[in-house]
Formats: C-alpha cells, structure tokens, sequence
C-alpha cells in the first residue's frame, strides 16, 4: 500500500497571495469567460494550457440548504458541474420533482455528471432498476453507488449494461466492511463490465491506509467519480478541514490523474460545518485552483 505522501508541490505559504485573490474571486459572481479578480476561466499565455483536472462540487456539501440556495452558492462559487444527492430538494427521486430539480439546474446553467452517492437499501431487483431510472431521467452518465453488496453486483452490472450508465462504487473507509479502500472495490469487479467501476473518496482512502496517489494509479480506467476533501490527520475522520489546511497531497493527486488521463470530475465534498459550508468550500476551490495554476493549467469554461 505504500508510504502516505503529503504534497511539497505547491507550498502553502508560496500562494499565500494568490489564493488570497482567488479566494476572493471565488465568492464574485460569473463575470463572462474569466473569474472576477482574474483567475482566467480560459487559456492564456500567462495562465497555461487548459487544466486537464475538472473541479465539480457533491451537493452533500450544501445538505443543510435548499436547491436555491445552492444554486446561490455555486454561481458565487463560478462552479458548474455538480453531483446531486437526494438530499433535500437537490435531486428527489419522484419523477415530478426531480423534473423541477434538473429543470432548474439547466436554467442555472449547470451539468450534472453524476449523481449520488445512492444507497440500494432493499437490493431487489425492483428497487436496482428504480436507481438507474432515476438517473436516466436527469441524464446522468455516472452512479456513485455507497452499498451494493458482492451478492448484488451481478444485478447492477446487468442494469449497467442495459442503461449504458457507469456506476462508480464509493469506498467509505476502515468502517465500511465492504469497500474501505478502492483496492477493496477492485478485487470484486476485476473481470465484470467496463461499467463497473470506482469513486475514490480520498479522506476515506487514507484513513484506510491506502496510499491514494497509488490508489488512482491502481483504479485506472474504471475510475469514474473523484470526492475531494482534507485531513489533518489520517487516522481520524473528524480532522476535516478546507483541502489546502491539511495533509492531502492534492497536487500528486491532480498529477496522477493527468497522468491516466481520467475524464471525470474532482466534487468537493466538504462534510464539515454544514450550517456554514461556504466559508470553508470556498478556500478549498481556492487552493485547488492555485494548484492547478501552479501546475501550468488554467481552469476550462463549460
């Protein structure tokens, strides 16, 4: 599983300034193809090569607040990609409202790439194929499924193949008996359809004790959903903080999957403070856009 690495890329102190501006772009509404404050949202000489890493947002995140305000929320934050959960009002599984929910997403302007994470409490067949109707309604490509059993991938790979939608197992760390890490995953899905496939929560991954710049090496191609979040320490889930204050080693992370040319999206998860998210989410798309910057690259437009 190999040795943790904490990330010297980027130093915290280098980008004090810089995250600093962008931190304050990230709270300005959109302001044409660039970030208020001007973190470019295109390429540019001065900015390098469009970024390879694509940042969404898990609406978990925002779990506490209603649809609207989470649309607020995002517009402040110039993110358009998002992973609903039927949390709230986000993306309710009854037809109707989950109609009106996408509805209002398209008006805001955001895409919906994935969506969970979605939990197969009865794993009937019945209530497997409801799961994956549920996501071809909203036009969702990928499930980021929390528990379906050993017993019940057969099932999911069936409906899998006949939805043509991904489904990326979520590992939940050293109390999930299941999948703690995504090596876990693996080794039950080695040898089932394309489909059939990975998220990588990376706090969960390292309280694991998985390596988790190894752990996207290992996943490859069946890696279909990234949940981005901070420790301070490894072994305790309620370290949390905004990613840049902790250990994960982000930039290692946004290499090694430039490195296997992963199509997906990077969702902030920030499970912390969820009366008050914002102020914590936005210096963690700060700091992960001053990596990026560091990096070369420069945010894409959508």
């Amino acid at each position: 599983m190999g040795v943790m690495r904490v990330s010297t890329g980027v130093s915290r102190r280098a980008f004090v300034t810089g995250a600093g501006v962008v931190g304050a772009a990230v709270v300005l509404p959109r302001q044409g193809g660039a970030l208020a404050g001007g973190f470019a949202m295109a390429p540019s000489e001065a900015s390098g090569a469009p970024s390879p890493v694509k940042l969404g947002l898990a609406s978990y995140t925002f779990r506490n607040f209603s649809r609207a305000q989470l649309i607020g929320y995002m517009t402040q934050l110039n993110v358009d990609q998002l992973n609903p959960k039927d949390a709230k009002d986000h993306l309710p599984e009854d037809p109707a409202a989950e109609a009106q929910a996408v509805a209002a997403y398209k008006a805001a302007g955001f895409h919906l790439h994935a969506a969970g994470a979605i939990y197969f409490g009865q794993g009937t067949e019945q209530d497997i194929r409801a799961k994956f109707e549920y996501l071809k309604r909203a036009n969702i490509p990928v499930m980021v499924a929390g528990d379906p059993t050993p017993q019940s991938l057969p099932l999911v790979e069936k409906f899998a193949r006949e939805y043509d939608i991904r489904v990326a197992i979520h590992n939940h760390g050293p109390e999930d008996k299941l999948w703690p890490s995504p090596l876990d995953v693996l080794k039950d899905i080695r040898g089932m359809d394309a489909r059939i496939g990975c998220c990588i929560d990376v706090g969960h991954t390292v309280r694991a004790g998985t390596d988790v710049v190894e752990a996207v090496y290992a996943v490859g191609p069946r890696l279909f959903n990234m949940h981005m979040k901070d420790l301070t320490d490894f072994h305790d889930k309620g370290s949390q903080v905004a990613v840049g204050d902790g250990r994960m080693p982000v930039r290692e992370i946004f290499a090694a999957l430039t490195k296997i040319h992963y199509p997906g999206y990077v969702d902030l998860e920030y499970e912390v403070h969820p009366d008050d998210p914002m102020p914590g989410v936005a210096k963690s798309y700060a700091f992960m856009r001053g990596v990026l910057a560091g990096m070369g690259y420069a945010e894409q437009p959508t």
